[in-house]
């Protein structure tokens, strides 16, 4: 049965681009990319390197921008890594909580059906592509296309493809790479060589399939962007492009709002009353199966197991939505029977089949845990909207600075599209609003034209705002008159425009 998908993005804001993947109606999956994020998976540096550490087996290399990149030496067997020597280096993982990105002299192109490798010499076929046949057909056509000097990955929505269709796919990539190429030679290190597609680009050329029937953009430039590049790799069925003119927040009017904030939740609610416990760390993430309010129809048995099953097909959306990498381990409910067991672990591997980031069951432990893995391919949702609670020294969390900014900024947004107001006063927690009147007050005023100040209010919850005022400029710099004028004046933050 084929699952109808929807990417709805918010490109609207430059300092945030965020990409949703609606399926049969519910959230899916979420990519973020703030504009200040530096060394992106798939970037290419031209890199020095900084140091060497034998006893490490490891280098650390100077990119030019930001921390330091880890080289595991092993990555890097039959070429020379010396202290000032230079490098051409991929990044195959992001920096993520205080740890640098980590680098391979081992490049490789994405493509939309083929994946490029320079200095290879091999044919392989994505092992998602299951039909013996078609795989065969498309490694022969690999293998007549391959140029010396270069390896070839044939991708998943390669299936079904023609030949000229790999063939022109191939062309462009030994372009990109001959432009790498000149470059490195022209530049000196430690610098960018290369970016990928901006983050709708990549979100298009990884998942955009036959089961895509819309893509929705708050953008009119970013909808004539993406129309010929999917015109040109779609297959038989294109799907719509829409742009959303609505007052709402796009998000915020397709419920994925609404749905991310409980996604972050640790706890969360099944549609019959049970729930599952998600506590997470940054090596281990730990879930535990509750029958909650649900009491079942039959037996104590079949409410287990229905209960259990259940939780696994919401746990594979889960893990999915929040980008969970690393080891899983799942408390399920106690069952006593083998064959419930052994349907629990069928149901497990079959909601984790089309996992595109190759999560793995391993059974039943005894202590009757289910362990997973599963490969970390991007920061977790997580890391990338909270931060360690500042009031608690750590042992919670709330949301980042840069993530209560944007949705100040939609908030702001949906007001000035129902208003006339020339001015606004917003009221929001000390902390944050001199992050916000430092990093983006003076851009918001250019963009929105309206005089916007900032009050610091300690009352106010760290992930809240409130309106204070609006209407024209003389009423507000009035209101603000009354408020500095009390025994103990808040603090205003605002522009110095006239």
């Amino acid at each position: 049965m084929n699952i109808i998908r929807k990417i709805i993005a918010n490109t609207i804001d430059p300092e945030e681009t965020r990409v949703a993947i609606v399926e049969e109606g519910r959230l899916a999956e979420m990519f973020v990319e703030r504009m200040w994020e530096r060394q992106r998976t798939g970037e290419i540096y031209k890199a020095r390197v900084d140091s060497v550490l034998p006893g490490m087996h490891s280098a650390f290399l100077n990119l030019g921008d930001g921390r330091n990149a880890f080289l595991y030496l092993a990555d890097a067997r039959g070429i020379t890594v010396k202290p000032n020597g230079e490098l051409l280096v991929q990044v195959i993982k992001s920096a993520r909580k205080g740890k640098g990105a980590r680098v391979t002299p081992r490049i490789s192109l994405p493509g939309r059906y083929l994946v490029l490798v320079p200095g290879g010499h091999e044919v392989g076929v994505s092992r998602r592509i299951f039909d013996e046949d078609e795989r065969k057909r498309l490694r022969r056509v690999a293998r007549s296309l391959r140029p010396e000097g270069v390896g070839i990955i044939v991708r998943t929505v390669a299936e079904g493809m023609d030949d000229e269709a790999l063939r022109r796919d191939l062309e462009e990539l030994l372009v990109f790479w001959q432009e790498i190429e000149h470059n490195a030679k022209k530049q000196s290190a430690p610098c960018l060589l290369y970016r990928d597609l901006g983050l709708l680009g990549r979100v298009l050329r990884d998942e955009l399939t036959e089961e895509v029937s819309e893509i929705v953009v708050d953008c009119e430039e970013e909808a004539e962007r993406i129309g010929s590049y999917v015109t040109r790799f779609s297959g038989e069925t294109v799907p719509e492009i829409n742009v959303y003119r609505g007052a709402t927040p796009i998000f915020e009017f397709f419920g994925i709002e609404r749905e991310l904030e409980a996604a972050l939740d640790r706890k969360i609610w099944l549609p019959s009353g049970a729930y599952l416990i998600v506590e997470q760390t940054e090596a281990l993430t730990v879930i535990d199966v509750n029958t909650g309010k649900f009491t079942g129809k039959t037996d104590l048995r079949s409410t287990v197991l229905e209960t259990n099953l259940e939780a696994a097909e919401e746990i594979a959306r889960l893990l999915r939505l929040r980008a969970v990498g690393g080891i899983v381990v799942i408390d399920f409910i106690d069952m006593d029977h083998e064959e419930d067991r052994q349907t629990l672990l069928d149901r497990l591997h079959g909601v984790f089949q089309h996992d595109r980031y190759r999560a793995k069951v391993f059974g039943v432990t005894q202590l009757g845990l289910v362990e997973i893995t599963r490969k970390r391919a991007r920061p977790d949702l997580r890391s990338t909207f909270t931060r360690g609670c500042p009031f608690c020294g750590g042992s919670g969390w709330v949301l980042k600075e840069d993530s209560v900014a944007m949705s100040l900024k939609r908030f702001l947004r949906k007001v000035i599209c129902s208003s006339r107001s020339e001015a606004m006063v917003v009221e929001l927690h000390p902390v944050v609003a001199r992050y916000v009147a430092e990093t983006y007050l003076a851009s918001w005023e250019e963009e929105f034209e309206r005089r916007l100040f900032l009050v610091e209010v300690p009352d106010v919850a760290w992930e809240k705002y409130r309106m204070e005022a609006q209407g024209s400029l003389e009423q507000v710099e009035h209101k603000l008159s009354l408020l500095e004028e009390r025994e103990v004046p808040p603090i205003v933050h605002r522009t110095t425009s006239a």
